[in-house]
């Protein structure tokens, strides 16, 4: 929302409720046909938030509030969208018309595009764009998904050390126009090798008769095209970067990544994570813009996983009848222990993971996280024994069959810590992920190893 809009409205509504009362006016004004209207209500309204509203509309509306856009409007509102969405316009809209905005997007936003879309329509797409935006794209494109290279942009701005700071802030007014960003300048040599950088607040501040050589910083911090993207997100954090150059086997430089394309890095892999820890396919685009095939597809994989590892649980209390059968009481407490054992490694596997994906915790150093939850699951152990022992006892009257839930739920406790975080450094060491491996397989360990505690501590302490 602009400024002017802002001024009028101080401190009353927030952010979304800006965006959503953009969305409720624009969809009253779409639906009484009053397009003149809906296009004067988006004329002062922020590209970003346009995205937003337009997100938010019935289907049969996105198409043609985005008609109602300029051309330059509708090229920055466009990569603002969600994939679901910018595939949903493609195939709605002539193909001149698709053309003329695809062509236009900045190359690392049309690659990421291209990924989305099915092969037929980016290989027709491909042909029809101008040259020189085909070969960034291909370029692009051919680097591995979720590297540097598939993530940046070709589009710096790159100069040479013996250039005076007259002559490079005169290319920079030239060449400022069709640039990713100004702010980080790159050196390289003639072989197009990275030789330096400088900002340009060091230009500005320099004397126009110095050249660039004398005022830049040597030997810059860079990403190599393989790099994996968190790593990029990683550096760029940590060193409180707008953008990182990015080099090619042989040093050259051939793109950079900005902090913007790390932002949408960062919630793109916190989603997959957090899909993945919930035994749910992550993929592209909004789950919620996803028909519901799709989404049961999505879910059922690890369900059915589920279904048949916990099984093992089912032989468990077969094998184990006769016990159950003398002390029917105890299998009232089954669900209990194996929940909170569940609970417990769930809680230790999330810690783990998330300092996995943060570097907060070494792979090379899992003896001692691993020691450490295992204390912190005996401790939580001995506090949650001691209260099941006394509610067991209240509920059932036994103080043998209360005894036996309390012990139990002490060693589970102990496994489930062990188990959480053991696992995902086992899963990292075999290259699988440890959020999407861990869940599934510490539930299952949990709850079978869980029942079959219970059971052979009942037998001892019940002496059957």
């Amino acid at each position: 929302m602009t400024q002017d809009y802002n001024a009028n409205h101080p401190q009353t509504v927030s952010r979304e409720e800006l965006r959503e009362l953009v969305r409720m006016q624009l969809q009253t004004l779409l639906e009484q046909q009053n397009f003149q209207g809906a296009k004067a209500l988006l004329i002062p309204v922020q590209p970003v938030d346009i995205a937003e509203a337009i997100e938010g509309l019935p289907e049969a509306m996105q198409a043609i509030a985005f008609r109602l856009l300029s051309k330059d409007e509708a090229i920055e509102v466009y990569e603002y969208l969600d994939p679901t969405i910018q595939q949903k316009l493609i195939e709605e809209f002539k193909h001149q018309d698709v053309l003329d905005i695809v062509d236009k997007m900045s190359p690392d936003d049309r690659a990421r595009l291209f990924d989305e879309l099915p092969a037929k329509i980016v290989r027709r797409l491909l042909t029809q764009l101008s040259p020189e935006e085909r070969q960034a794209t291909s370029l692009l494109l051919g680097y591995k998904p979720n590297t540097a290279g598939r993530i940046m942009t070709p589009e710096y701005i790159s100069l040479k050390e013996g250039m005076t700071v007259a002559q490079a802030l005169e290319r920079i007014r030239s060449v400022a126009n069709v640039t990713e960003t100004i702010y980080y300048l790159y050196v390289s040599d003639a072989a197009r090798r990275l030789v330096g950088i400088l900002s340009l607040r060091d230009l500005v501040t320099a004397q126009p008769h110095q050249t660039i050589g004398e005022i830049m910083t040597r030997d810059p911090v860079h990403v190599y095209t393989e790099t994996d993207q968190e790593e990029v997100a990683r550096i760029i954090k940590d060193y409180d970067f707008l953008a990182v150059p990015v080099v090619d086997a042989e040093r050259r430089l051939v793109g950079i990544v900005t902090v913007d394309d790390v932002i949408d890095i960062l919630e793109e892999e916190t989603t997959e994570d957090i899909y993945t820890l919930g035994g749910v396919q992550a993929g592209g685009g909004n789950y919620f813009q996803t028909n519901l095939f799709t989404v049961a597809r999505k879910r059922v994989v690890w369900l059915m996983v589920l279904l048949i590892t916990n099984t093992a649980t089912a032989v468990v209390i077969q094998n184990q009848e006769e016990v159950l059968e003398q002390v029917v009481a105890l299998a009232a407490f089954i669900p209990l222990l194996i929940d909170t054992g569940g609970n417990v490694g769930a809680q230790s596997s999330t810690v783990v993971i998330r300092g996995l994906s943060t570097n907060e915790v070494q792979a090379n150093k899992f003896i001692g996280v691993i020691s450490r939850e295992t204390l912190a699951g005996v401790i939580l152990g001995v506090m949650l024994a001691v209260i099941v022992t006394v509610w067991a006892y209240f509920l059932q009257g036994n103080l043998a069959v209360a005894i036996a839930v309390g012990v139990s739920l002490f060693a589970i406790a102990i496994l489930a810590s062990f188990a959480g975080s053991a696992l995902p450094f086992l899963f990292r060491s075999l290259k699988l992920d440890p959020a999407l491996m861990s869940a599934p397989f510490i539930t299952t360990a949990v709850d079978v190893l869980g029942v079959l505690i219970y059971l052979w501590t009942a037998r001892l302490i019940l002496g059957l």
